[in-house]
């Protein structure tokens, strides 16, 4: 049961900061613990490589924070269509008109997102940000939790919300283990600039060597995402811009425009799942509880739903003991979260078998989820958190 209302958040990234800043909302005192603080960009500034596709639910968060309004026009992306397909198959698509919505969601800059929430965290009078702090020590009690900085600082609240990222080093600390592997590939962004204007679709084409996919983004700017091995990738990143635009050409999927390389750069791919959600009155959100297969985009869409149900639970169910509060929390994100992963890792392992067995069935998936009518758009509407 919440008492004094006073509760800890590790990490300022976009789950952290935008559960402390909900929970500020509701008039929580909020202490975020964050090692790297968000740096606002310039509005100008080249775009970043690390961007997120936003469904509904989560622009509707960002709406509730009331930080949405914030985020610069043109650093934002709107698209209206999502096309997937294997090579030598028909495309699957999704298109927002079909489901009566003007959108199917927006793809933006995580720098961005994380300054926006970063400034609204500034202005609130019931939150402390302790910046360029990190974790050294976490006790529990049955009523209280408490942690010592860096700085030597403690801090004592009712509850411990830990958004620290995969490597989350509160999870360490509360010495809960993870379920995890190695895909045994890398993914690298590229970031181009086009001769055409602002583009209103996504897309992905499965290849045995892995997925490569195209996310728009504002203006004339577009993203690249190229999956393959560790040695290949390794290879792609010791080229030029010029040299790898020439690459794209010859060996990423056709273009309808010409572009130029803005930059680039590549990241492993792993998976992560905490055994357990939380610990005594700590709790794991976002990616320090799990990460997924970057390929369909659910990433940051999994975490903003961790915080939408933690925020519903302390709003709404504040009578229940901490122990089933976030008993409640583990049963009702865990599942969901395991399925979305399990979903995409079968998905993703299917499109690159080789047995024509597996060929035809994934074929016949994709031809068969075209013509699904309505299951087709309520697949989509999950996605999308509606």
């Amino acid at each position: 049961m919440m008492k004094n209302r006073e509760i800890i958040v590790v990490g300022g990234g976009m789950v952290g900061a935008l559960t402390a800043l909900l929970l500020a909302k509701q008039g929580f005192v909020i202490h975020v613990i964050e090692k790297n603080p968000a740096k606002s960009p310039l509005i100008d500034s080249p775009f970043d490589l690390r961007v997120s596709a936003f469904s509904v639910q989560s622009k509707n968060l960002l709406e509730q924070a009331g930080v949405w309004k914030d985020i610069p026009e043109n650093r934002l992306c709107a698209y209206q269509g999502l096309q997937t397909w294997e090579v030598g198959s028909n495309k699957l698509i999704f298109d927002s008109t079909e489901l009566g919505m003007e959108t199917l969601g927006y793809i933006a800059e995580n720098r961005w997102i994380q300054a926006v929430l970063w400034q609204a965290l500034e202005r609130q009078d019931n939150v402390t940000l302790h910046e360029n702090r990190e974790l050294l020590s976490i006790e529990q009690s049955d009523n209280a939790v408490t942690v010592q900085l860096d700085n030597q600082q403690v801090i004592e609240a009712e509850l411990l919300i830990a958004c620290d990222g995969a490597n989350s080093a509160t999870r360490q600390l509360l010495d809960i283990g993870i379920t995890a592997w190695d895909y045994r590939q890398q993914c690298m962004l590229i970031n181009i600039k086009t001769d055409c204007a602002e583009q209103n679709i996504t897309w992905q084409e499965f290849r045995e060597t892995g997925p490569c996919a195209f996310l728009p983004l504002a203006d004339n700017n577009a993203s690249l995402v190229w999956y393959h091995s560790p040695e290949k990738i390794k290879q792609l990143q010791s080229l030029n811009n010029i040299q790898l635009k020439n690459q794209l050409l010859l060996e990423f999927p056709k273009l309808s425009f010409n572009f130029d390389v803005i930059d680039k750069g590549a990241f492993p791919l792993t998976r992560r799942h905490a055994q357990q959600y939380f610990k005594g009155r700590a709790v794991l959100l976002g990616d320090a509880a799990h990460t997924i297969n970057p390929l369909a985009g659910q990433g940051v869409n999994l975490g903003f739903k961790d915080v939408q149900c933690l925020l519903d639970l302390l709003v709404h169910s504040s009578d229940l003991p901490m122990n089933k509060l976030l008993k409640r929390y583990e049963m009702s994100r865990k599942p969901h979260n395991l399925l979305m992963q399990s979903a995409m890792d079968i998905f993703y392992k299917s499109s690159k078998s080789k047995l024509g067995v597996v060929r035809m069935l994934r074929k016949a998936v994709l031809f068969g989820a075209e013509h699904s009518g309505q299951l087709k758009n309520k697949v989509m509407k999950y996605a999308m958190g509606l």
